[in-house]
């Protein structure tokens, strides 16, 4: 079992940065996987990066690639997202998510454990 507790969301004018945290509880969480979700009024939730629990592979969506990093400190149970150059089209809440997992899950559904989420708002 793993809890997760998202924060570092708010309002930020377009072109800004944020940088999201999620903290997890537990001993095992160099053994997770973990992923940043977003989800927008009436879409999909949908993945916006994620990394492997050595932190030696990751992924973005397209439309980050460049503008947002993901990383984790394992000895602090913690997972970042650090978001630059922000858009009014990344406004949503943020949520990240755990599977105890050697592979790099990137589907929604392959993962077991969510946070609450955040939200981003980014002002035009």
């Amino acid at each position: 079992q793993v809890q997760l507790v998202e924060s570092g969301g708010g309002l930020v004018q377009a072109g800004g940065s944020l940088r999201l945290s999620c903290a997890a509880s537990g001993r095992t969480f160099s053994s997770y996987a973990m992923g940043w979700f977003r989800q927008a009024p009436g879409k999909e939730r949908e993945i916006v990066a994620a990394v492997s629990r050595s932190a030696g592979n990751t992924y973005y969506t397209d439309s980050v690639k460049g503008r947002f990093t993901i990383s984790r400190d394992n000895a602090k149970n913690t997972v970042y997202l650090q978001m630059n150059s922000l858009k009014p089209e990344d406004t949503a809440v943020y949520y990240c998510a755990a599977r105890n997992s050697p592979i790099l899950p990137m589907s929604r559904y392959e993962y077991n454990y969510w946070g609450q989420g955040t939200q981003v708002t980014v002002s035009s």
